[in-house]
């Protein structure tokens, strides 16, 4: 069996716990659970966090056709299914929260893509599948929780075909952002450190990887986290009624304004990062 890092360990105690499940499941509606692309401010977030998903495809174009992917941190493998039913790859959502991938597995059956889409429990810290398996890696803000994000990288590395693309998301603090001040973002995700575009390019790079692009959409950053906010305010009632517990409630009110905060004040990065594998 697998043993996973402390930080994942914890992640997947988060999300497992049904204070998140019944949070992120009514909130996002069960489906994605990353940052969206906004055209407003007013935008609901399941609406934008469905137009990354289809952003990315967009970039990757004919490449996903018939592919074979793996999505890394896959949730409740919203992407994954968008994929498979848009592009008919066969697509391997890799996830560690069994709470998020039951949900998901039952999605994938009532939409008829069992044959499409397989969710996996497991580590992107130690990817179950052999070297030169897939076509395209995946990823959707999911790294930052891992405490050993080499690691992940050199597992993205191995699974991945020669030619095979890298597409991935992450919130990241800025290349130039001085020490110490994201700790309140830090304390809020039990993490020590941050990736930052810099990170990824470096290792990347020493990894044999092109940079293809990296479409920047930091400020989305800010607005994504707001937009939240003020849903949780203006359903914390409803919400509470769906047995969240006040004090998740609280917490994640003073977490998303740390992550408003940092962004407004120019100290982390997001967007899509695109590499290709030699």
């Amino acid at each position: 069996m697998t043993q996973y890092s402390q930080a994942v360990k914890t992640a997947q105690a988060y999300y497992n716990s049904d204070d998140a499940e019944n949070f992120y499941s009514r909130l996002w509606g069960g489906e994605d659970i990353h940052i969206g692309l906004y055209e407003s401010d007013d935008e609901p977030v399941v609406d934008a966090s469905h137009r990354t998903v289809a952003r990315m495809c967009e970039k990757l174009g004919d490449k996903l056709k018939g592919a074979k992917v793996l999505d890394i941190g896959g949730g409740y493998g919203g992407s994954a299914r968008y994929i498979a039913e848009h592009y008919g790859a066969e697509v391997v959502s890799l996830n560690l929260s069994e709470v998020q991938n039951e949900r998901g597995r039952k999605q994938n059956a009532e939409r008829g893509l069992d044959q499409l889409v397989t969710i996996v429990d497991g580590d992107f810290e130690n990817v179950p599948y052999d070297d030169a398996t897939f076509d395209i890696v995946w990823s959707q803000d999911a790294m930052l929780h891992s405490g050993n994000r080499v690691r992940v990288l050199r597992e993205v590395e191995r699974v991945l075909k020669p030619g095979g693309t890298f597409i991935f998301t992450d919130p990241m603090q800025s290349d130039d952002c001085p020490a110490g001040v994201l700790q309140p973002v830090l304390d809020r995700i039990q993490l020590e450190t941050m990736g930052a575009p810099g990170f990824y390019r470096r290792e990347l790079g020493q990894l044999g990887f092109t940079e293809r692009e990296f479409e920047d959409h930091t400020e989305q950053v800010p607005r994504h986290y707001g937009g939240i906010h003020e849903t949780l305010e203006s359903r914390e009632d409803q919400l509470r009624d769906s047995a969240i517990s006040d004090a998740y409630i609280a917490n994640m009110k003073k977490g998303l304004q740390h992550w408003v905060d940092a962004g407004k004040a120019g100290r982390l990065a997001w967007g899509i990062m695109i590499f290709d594998k030699q």
